[in-house]
């Protein structure tokens, strides 16, 4: 194995360079818990830390390194390593943190495609299939959708839930499979490329760490057994791991219960392409589609040529994303405010002390 294998290239190298990092080795985040690292190269896998003054000049979370981030190392220890800097990320995949306003939360970064997995059983939600392409289209990450547990439905029903992805969903790529029978296995495996690094996205107990073990030829991933009463598996995993083998790079990610959107302007033009390009006919630029005269958005509803649920969900995201934007705005207003407020008072006590 070879750093490329572990998706290193051209880019990262440069970067080294430029930087003067030479005198340091490269490795790539596998895993992260709290403070600590697991970070891998072509040589060995370590535990590592990152030095204090990265952390000092650390601005905000989004600074210290993430699983899929490439870093520059040195070794003081066997198998233990410092971590001095963290390379620029090509991607980016992040969501809203979870009960905190106006924040985001790093997924994973360096990722070439994003495997959406949904069973086809109780968890099927095309509307949740639209936020996580979404999250992958303002990410520029390519996403595939891969349909598991197909053997709990007959194929007649399959071949409805595909027609109402394909009703919805143009041009990406769609694998159904079960990780019992292994049905669909060989294609999936067949499309992964060597060197590209994966991500796969889905709530919890979909069959993500199965089919990871499943790809990989192990058992990396504990797994939980499928619940006779609601026929899904139990919530595993609990972060974020990065996995090398034959086939590729996958990045196993704890079940997603809430999938919030941040400032994904570019994502939901692509994924909802035919609302924005039905928009260019509105007779008004700014255009709510709501009520307005002349609506191109409100006809195509009328004339039933648009589906009605899937300008809903944009709709909502679309909410989301500007509550997410006015939260953000207000944070940095607060922030101004308080910097404004400590040199005043400073200024203040300069004064008294003459």
């Amino acid at each position: 194995m070879n750093n490329e294998d572990l998706g290193y290239n051209s880019s990262f190298e440069d970067f080294r360079i430029e930087q003067n990092l030479t005198s340091f080795d490269v490795a790539r985040v596998i895993s992260e818990h709290k403070d600590r690292y697991t970070v891998k190269n072509s040589a060995n896998e370590f535990e590592a830390e990152i030095i204090g003054n990265l952390r000092f000049n650390s601005i905000n979370r989004k600074d210290l390194p993430a699983v899929g981030d490439w870093v520059a190392i040195s070794e003081y220890d066997k198998n233990k390593a410092l971590i001095h800097a963290v390379f620029p990320r090509k991607a980016i995949l992040e969501r809203k943190a979870v009960g905190k306003l106006g924040q985001t939360q790093i997924i994973a970064t360096n990722i070439d495609f994003g495997i959406i997995v949904q069973s086809v059983n109780r968890d099927f939600s095309i509307n949740r299939l639209e936020r996580y392409l979404t999250i992958c289209n303002a990410s520029k990450i390519e996403p595939i959708i891969v349909l598991s547990k197909i053997d709990l439905i007959d194929k007649d029903e399959l071949n409805e839930v595909l027609k109402t992805i394909e009703k919805r969903i143009k041009n990406v790529p769609i694998f159904t499979i079960s990780n019992q029978s292994l049905v669909g296995i060989e294609e999936i495996k067949a499309s992964l490329i060597k060197g590209k690094t994966y991500c796969l996205l889905g709530s919890s107990g979909v069959g993500k760490s199965t089919l990871i073990n499943i790809l990989t030829g192990t058992n990396l991933m504990d797994t939980g057994a499928i619940s006779e009463s609601i026929d899904r598996g139990k919530h595993i995993t609990s972060h974020r791991e990065l996995i090398v083998f034959d086939n590729g790079i996958l990045i196993d990610n704890p079940g997603m219960r809430e999938i919030g959107m941040t400032d994904i302007s570019h994502g939901i033009e692509m994924t909802f392409e035919e609302i924005l390009e039905l928009a260019k006919d509105c007779k008004f630029s700014d255009c709510s589609h709501t009520s307005e005269r002349g609506c191109a958005v409100l006809k195509a509803l009328e004339n039933k040529e648009l589906d009605k649920d899937s300008f809903n969900n944009f709709q909502k995201m679309e909410r989301e994303r500007d509550y997410f934007e006015s939260t953000v705005t207000e944070k940095k207003q607060q922030g101004k405010d308080l910097a404004k407020l400590i040199r005043q008072n400073k200024k203040r006590r300069d004064n008294n002390k003459y």
